[in-house]
């Protein structure tokens, strides 16, 4: 069994609220679902990040369960209403969530003035990290100089859309990682991202943190054995590499 450290995939249970987005209602995807299917495709996950997704709102509810279902080293990444008290913080900190996402991608973008004063707040107080969802190639200069200015950032899915490696290995030269994520729904055809993923190892060996993604919402296709075996043969078969990438960067960043 391949064992990876999955930093981000999403768990979809009906017994706790759901919202469309853009008219979109996913179907069930439940901690068993993730875990069979781990399973089925000779995985082992060693830990990971459950993420709320556009569908899931501000709502923190289905967190605790979820994560108590997984077990050790799994955490939660949420979207929080800016008005979210210290309090809240730190009973949400305590159930296992380690960090908050702010979603530019789906519609539901932040005052950047919020951005800056939640995402540091959390950093302050529990240690919390932001992820970004987002198109780089079309993110406004703002934003993209606010992220360069905040503790502990990281960007999802290779920021979607193709822009030139200098714009990814100069977040990675920051300290910023990038989620090697979504590979059915990044603008990168595979052959790309084959071609991409050498030069950014290069540039931060500790930058790249693989996950699954899984159940893949709207994307392309969903992720298979196929998207480990490309991390693989991108990094030469590099058994060092391919540890830091698929595992230890995850446990590192995350945990």
């Amino acid at each position: 069994m391949q064992k990876i450290f999955d930093s981000h995939f999403h768990i979809i249970d009906p017994a706790f609220p759901l919202i469309e987005n853009n008219g979109f209602l996913p179907a069930p995807y439940t901690t068993e679902q993730y875990l069979t299917q781990l399973q089925e495709l000779g995985l082992t996950a060693t830990g990971g990040a459950v993420v709320s997704g556009s569908f899931q709102g501000n709502d923190q509810t289905y967190f605790e369960p979820v994560l108590k279902a997984l077990g050790k080293n799994f955490v939660g990444i949420t979207q929080l209403p800016t008005d979210t008290t210290d309090q809240a913080i730190r009973r949400l900190d305590g159930i296992g969530i380690k960090g908050i996402r702010f979603n530019f991608y789906r519609g539901l973008g932040t005052p950047l003035a919020d951005v800056q004063t939640l995402a540091r707040r959390v950093y302050d107080l529990c240690g919390w990290q932001t992820e970004f969802y987002l198109n780089l190639a079309t993110a406004d200069p703002a934003l993209l100089k606010l992220i360069l200015a905040l503790p502990k950032v990281s960007i999802d899915h290779l920021g979607m859309a193709k822009v030139a490696n200098d714009d990814l290995k100069r977040l990675l030269a920051a300290g910023i990682p990038l989620r090697l994520t979504g590979f059915g729904r990044v603008a990168y055809s595979r052959a790309e991202l084959t071609a991409l993923i050498p030069g950014l190892y290069q540039e931060n060996p500790d930058g790249l943190i693989f996950g699954s993604d899984l159940p893949g919402t709207r994307a392309k296709y969903s992720f298979t054995m196929a998207d480990v075996d490309l991390v693989a043969e991108a990094l030469h078969h590099d058994p060092k590499a391919i540890e830091k990438v698929l595992r230890s960067n995850g446990e590192n960043w995350y945990l």
